[in-house]
């Protein structure tokens, strides 16, 4: 990692050794630029389809969220402090993939002379001293207050009440302004308060991501999909007898379930787009997973494809994901847009690889601190799904919980 900051544009993606039966890699670290696609929403699946099917190689990058108005007709008109494009991908001219105690190393031809080098290079660099948070110069702020937040949730509920919508994924921003931050201390730190499965470091010249998701998107193995939306918190607590009663009440929650169960509706019906007759299955329902900070309801939802079947493709007919938008999903997303306050951008988008057989692993971009250097803005969302039965406290409180990773990544210096 101390190693890849010298490059304009590289991506770390990290499980951290969580038990995923169905991770291909227990890391990815992509580095440099040989090809790069970056574009706005308008026609931008038809140009990341071109550009996959031309590189015939791995490629790494992400789907903004905004990426919504080239499939429906829908708008982004929403304050954007960050500016990232709306999709991004590149071939990287240097990639290391871990898997157990193996390092496969993969060169473009023309720069498989500099491995042993750059290994070299690498090694110097293990021990080296990165910058400390005590450095850092940035205030947070609230782009909604409590008492604005529940008025929106009261007009969210509303529209619930009319039929309009059965469940939306309502999020808020935390923002600062001129501020000054070390990417890879904020990274490592967020890390390790919550080791996630699906951790990533991007760094796209000036902007950065800064991610600890929890939550797998899609991944396609061969002729099988996985899809494992995240629906249902609780706090985890340090009397372990206390946090597996609240671990217990978290999978029996009525509340919970009926928004994780809402959502794998929503995930069956996106896969049996692409899916051969018959092979969409749950195969999880609801299963508590637990995490440093917070317990999770995860469901998982399989399903099978042709191979004939452009990947591309298959993403579009899925995205964005259920889990952030909620349901029926076109309703959803213009009630978002007209509730909330910033532009989602990368928030809630998708970032992930393509392989050269046209298998692909995206996660869902949560629990993320998203910033631009060049503008000294700095952001991370947190949200939850509000349904008829949603508590404004508690669903106040629960991005409070959500918030608090990257609060503290950002400012605790001594994690």
């Amino acid at each position: 990692m101390n190693w890849a900051q010298q490059f304009d544009v590289f991506i770390w993606l990290d499980s951290n050794d969580y038990q995923q039966k169905y991770s291909s890699y227990d890391a990815i670290l992509a580095v440099d630029v040989n090809k790069q696609i970056t574009c706005d929403c308008k026609n931008a699946f038809s140009k990341l389809k071109t550009f996959q099917e031309n590189i015939d190689d791995y490629i790494f990058g992400y789907l903004s969220y905004d990426l919504k108005n080239d499939l429906e007709d829908l708008s982004s008109n929403n304050l954007d402090g960050l500016g990232f494009p709306d999709l991004f991908f590149f071939q990287p001219k240097k990639l290391f993939l871990f898997k157990n105690d193996t390092l496969e190393i993969l060169y473009i031809r023309d720069l498989e002379n500099k491995i042993e080098s750059d290994l070299e290079e690498i090694q110097s660099k293990k021990n080296l001293t990165i910058h400390s948070n005590n450095q850092n110069s940035f205030r947070i702020k609230q782009r909604i207050s409590k008492k604005k937040y529940a008025k929106k949730l009261h007009a969210i509920q509303d529209h619930i009440h009319r039929g309009d919508i059965y469940e939306v994924n309502f999020c808020q921003e935390f923002y600062a302004e001129n501020s000054i931050i070390h990417p890879l201390d904020v990274y490592q730190k967020l890390n390790r308060i919550s080791t996630p499965p699906f951790a990533t470091f991007l760094k796209i010249k000036d902007k950065y991501l800064l991610s600890a998701s929890p939550e797998r998107f899609v991944k396609k193995e061969g002729n099988k999909l996985i899809s494992q939306p995240i629906k249902g918190t609780a706090r985890r607590l340090s009397n372990k007898t206390e946090d597996r009663k609240l671990a217990e009440q978290l999978h029996k929650n009525p509340k919970e379930r009926a928004e994780n169960i809402m959502i794998v509706d929503l995930v069956r019906n996106d896969l049996s787009k692409s899916a051969t007759n018959g092979s969409v299955k749950v195969e999880e329902l609801c299963k508590v997973y637990s995490f440093k900070q917070v317990h999770q309801l995860i469901s998982t939802v399989v399903s099978k494809v042709s191979l004939k079947t452009n990947p591309i493709d298959i993403i579009k007919s899925l995205f964005p994901m259920g889990s952030m938008t909620g349901a029926p999903k076109i309703s959803a997303m213009e009630i978002i847009e007209e509730q909330e306050e910033t532009k989602r951008g990368l928030y809630s988008g998708a970032v992930g690889y393509f392989s050269p057989n046209n298998d692909f692993d995206f996660n869902v971009v949560i629990r993320s601190v998203l910033h631009n250097k060049t503008n000294g803005y700095t952001s991370f969302i947190v949200g939850g799904a509000i349904t008829s039965k949603s508590d404004i406290d508690n669903e106040y409180e629960e991005c409070m919980i959500k918030a608090e990773a990257m609060k503290n990544a950002l400012i605790n210096t001594n994690i």
